[in-house]
């Protein structure tokens, strides 16, 4: 399971990448589209997409430009998957919290019913 460095690039992947066999991204664009949650530095991206690729998630290429390095980033089926399975993964969850308050208060009710049934 991604730490949370490692879900906030991969989210941001899997958002550029949906649709496409590849597509290019440079650190630089990596590091301000999630400037606002965590500062990362080029050499945590690193780690963080090495560390994506040994989980199964994505396969990359560094490539050398004249403007630096990008990587060429390809989701692999646990990528694609991804955003799917954790919004499936919330949603259980959630349901499991509900169930867990509906049990608690009917537990609750019938405790106080049984209560007053015995005081009786």
């Amino acid at each position: 399971m991604p730490d949370r460095k490692e879900k906030l690039i991969l989210k941001y992947l899997c958002r550029i990448c949906s649709g496409k066999r590849t597509c290019l991204v440079s650190p630089h664009d990596i590091a301000k589209e999630i400037c606002n949650k965590m500062v990362l530095s080029v050499n945590e991206i690193d780690e963080v997409m090495a560390s994506l690729s040994l989980q199964n998630y994505i396969d990359f290429v560094v490539s050398d430009s004249k403007n630096g390095y990008y990587y060429c980033v390809k989701l692999k089926k646990k990528g694609q998957t991804y955003l799917a399975d954790s919004k499936k993964q919330k949603k259980a969850m959630l349901m499991l919290v509900f169930r867990s308050m509906f049990l608690a208060t009917v537990s609750f009710v019938f405790g106080l019913i049984l209560k007053t049934i015995f005081k009786s």
